[in-house]
């Protein structure tokens, strides 16, 4: 079985999206009617695909860059973030064992996280979803947030610990002009809270919490050396022990060189598998004649052994969303 654990819904209904631009033009009006017809329509792409390259779950979220912690205010998250969730349960009720739903958290700058816990509680409990996704700068590329290793955190984790759910670290549209956003600031991110991770004593505090850092990582396999080497300057433990026994990348990587060198360095047990699909670049490779995220392409190429490769397909996602077990299978 091939699991991807990383999905965004970026093919939700017209009506959706346009309810979202009213919401923030303080154009208050009622959520509209979007039909089952409308939503299976809107995910034949994503079915597509997933039958071309053999996927055959996707854990699924709201749209990334659409979260937009940074517009509009608490209430207004908080009503963006419902309406999300509802539309992605909506979906795996319609095509059950293909998705399993993720929650976007309404978080807002400045607001505690720990008022995000409600809206977790619902997905997980009411919505059966087996995750969440985590924005660490809800301001849009300014960091005004604390870390994620400050105390004000722990009540959010100690919630997503008793739930048996991990959580994506995924930021959301840059409002900062300097970071385009997929290819500066989702992979600034993707570094800055690794660093923050080796700098704090998270996993000592809360070692049954589990994370996802996507896009492979961003700079962290490339510059392995110098985390470790910052470690040792810092007196933090090993990076392999202190932050990758709790966290985990994904395979968003899109050609084979960076996909080797995450296997080389980060190795297998850490790595789940993840498409982005789809995402943030679509287009076909002119060099390969393959689409950059036909990541299973790559997985297949890097010679890894049957065990380590079923690992980074099936097993390591399930170890690390193991609500998973609820999913209904297909095969």
């Amino acid at each position: 079985m091939i699991i991807d654990c990383h999905g965004h819904y970026t093919t939700a209904p017209a009506a959706h999206t346009a309810w979202r631009e009213h919401q923030l033009a303080g154009d208050a009006r009622k959520y509209p009617t979007i039909t089952d017809d409308e939503i299976r329509e809107s995910v034949q792409g994503q079915l597509r695909v997933m039958d071309e390259r053999g996927i055959d779950l996707t854990i699924f979220s709201p749209r990334a860059s659409a979260m937009a912690h940074h517009l509009g205010d608490e209430s207004t998250s908080a009503a963006w973030a419902r309406a999300c969730n509802d539309l992605v349960h909506r979906v795996v009720t319609l095509h059950p064992g293909r998705f399993a739903g993720v929650g976007q958290m309404p978080q807002s700058p400045g607001v505690p996280i720990e008022r995000s816990i409600g809206e977790l509680r619902r997905c997980v409990e009411e919505l059966g979803f087996v995750g969440c996704n985590v924005n660490p700068d809800p301001s849009g590329g300014y960091w005004t947030a604390p870390p994620l290793t400050d105390c004000g955190w722990y009540p959010f984790y100690e919630a997503m610990i008793e739930l048996d759910v991990p959580a994506m670290v995924h930021v959301s549209a840059s409002a900062n002009p300097v970071f385009h956003a997929t290819g500066a600031h989702y992979l600034n991110a993707d570094t800055t809270a690794f660093m923050q991770l080796l700098q704090g004593d998270l996993f000592a505090d809360l070692p049954e919490l589990r994370l996802v850092i996507p896009h492979g990582g961003g700079a962290v396999p490339y510059h392995w050396g110098r985390y470790r080497g910052l470690a040792d300057m810092l007196a933090r433990p090993e990076p392999a022990e202190h932050v990758l026994a709790n966290v985990s990348f994904d395979t968003c990587v899109y050609h084979q060189p960076g996909i080797d060198l995450l296997f080389e360095v980060i190795g297998a047990d850490a790595v789940l598998f993840g498409s982005e699909t789809l995402g943030a670049v679509r287009g076909v490779d002119s060099r390969t004649g393959h689409h950059f995220d036909d990541t299973r392409r790559y997985v297949d190429a890097a010679g890894l052994s049957e065990v380590d490769r079923a690992k980074v397909y099936e097993h390591n996602a399930r170890r690390v969303y193991p609500r998973l077990k609820t999913v209904p299978s297909r095969l």
